[in-house]
């Protein structure tokens, strides 16, 4: 309700409904004297009101004088539509839609709150010097890593996200059946922490420990000829590699391969070669999901034959997942995380309740290519539907 300038007037005369109604009818009064007061008007424009230049004294003993300023009058009722039925209130003691009723509520008692510097930016690089757009993803390049990457990371500084992950798309000839190109000292993940680390100090660098980019067989660990993953040959180079990332200046190592005791064997590396201020953000439920696709187009990653459930999760485990947390709790982990996001709120939750360390979530590849094309085709609004998401997702 807008303000405007008027007199403030005196009671002449008034009776019981006046003081019942707290709203006294002007035409009852007489003028003593120019002061200003508020009133609903069609303008906005005449805001702020002069003071009237009376003490407090002067205000209060105007106020028990009858001589109350003027305010606007209680606003009517909305009237509701044409055929609305006329009911009796329902007997509620608890009305929850009490708290959701304007956006200044909502935002008052919002249980989950995000910001910019809980965000994690994935960032997928590569040898080249220019950007290569990512087909599956869009909106999504193979950065340089010495050019367009520093670029990126400077933008999502400037809006407050000072987190990233590094993804390497590695050439072919690097790639071997053990993934020894994972634990290269030079190698482009290394080289690029150490760049970014020089420029952005205070950049926090989560690195991905898996040997699926550096595989021949594009598989997270090492192939055995009757396609087994081996687990413990397989740990043994993710503790090299998370060394190296580590050496080269990264903050968080992330070991996404799903490899049976590898948050024990890679915290006992790290801690041998100095590194015990390292944290380990564990994946510790990546369940199987065709939502990965995208990624691995990114990545030229994708595994050269069968598919990777006999390491990943079966979606269909729910209780597994407390299996998962509880190993890589007692192993060391500093933060636990869920794979992919979206379709999985409820491990996100049995985690929480059962976890006090921190709890992330990765909105993944297909999630992100979902949205971007449900958003070409009209079919969402979706700059409406990844913020939907934020709220969702952390707890």
């Amino acid at each position: 309700m807008a303000s405007t300038f008027v007199n403030l007037v005196a009671i002449k005369s008034f009776n019981s409904a006046d003081l019942q109604t707290g709203w006294v009818n002007p035409r009852s009064f007489r003028p003593v004297r120019r002061v200003l007061v508020v009133k609903a008007s069609q303008s906005g424009n005449e805001w702020p009101i002069k003071k009237t230049q009376m003490s407090d004294a002067e205000c209060e003993a105007a106020v028990v004088a009858g001589n109350a300023p003027l305010a606007p009058p209680v606003p009517p009722v909305p009237a509701s539509p044409f055929g609305t039925p006329v009911v009796s209130p329902l007997p509620l003691n608890r009305r929850p839609r009490r708290n959701r009723r304007s956006p200044v509520f909502r935002s008052a008692f919002q249980e989950t709150s995000l910001t910019p510097a809980n965000f994690v930016y994935p960032l997928f690089i590569h040898e080249g010097e220019e950007d290569t757009p990512i087909g599956a993803m869009p909106g999504c390049y193979r950065l340089g890593w010495r050019h367009g990457l520093v670029e990126e990371v400077a933008r999502a500084r400037d809006v407050g996200v000072n987190s990233i992950v590094l993804f390497p798309k590695v050439p072919d000839a690097l790639k071997s059946p053990t993934g020894d190109e994972a634990y290269n000292e030079n190698g482009l993940v290394p080289r690029t922490i150490r760049l970014l680390k020089d420029k952005y100090p205070d950049l926090i660098i989560y690195t991905d420990v898996a040997l699926d980019p550096y595989s021949s067989d594009g598989h997270d660990g090492i192939v055995r000829e009757d396609g087994v993953i081996m687990n413990d040959e397989t740990v043994h180079q993710l503790c090299k590699q998370a060394v190296a990332q580590a050496r080269a200046g990264a903050d968080v190592v992330s070991p996404s391969d799903m490899m049976d005791g590898r948050i024990g064997a890679i915290r006992t590396a790290l801690d041998a070669e100095g590194f015990s201020h390292v944290s380990i953000m564990s994946y510790t439920a990546k369940y199987a999901s065709s939502f990965y696709g995208p990624f691995r187009e990114a990545l030229d990653s994708n595994p050269r034959f069968g598919d990777k459930k006999t390491y990943q999760m079966n979606p269909a485990n729910y209780r597994e997942a407390l299996i998962e947390t509880r190993e890589d709790e007692s192993e060391g982990a500093d933060i636990l995380l869920v794979k992919p996001g979206l379709p999985y709120l409820d491990i996100i939750r049995l985690l929480r309740d059962n976890s006090s360390l921190p709890i992330a979530a990765y909105q993944v590849s297909g999630e992100y290519s979902m949205i971007k094309a449900g958003g070409v085709l009209k079919m969402i609004d979706e700059e409406k539907a990844a913020r939907s998401l934020c709220g969702e997702k952390r707890h």
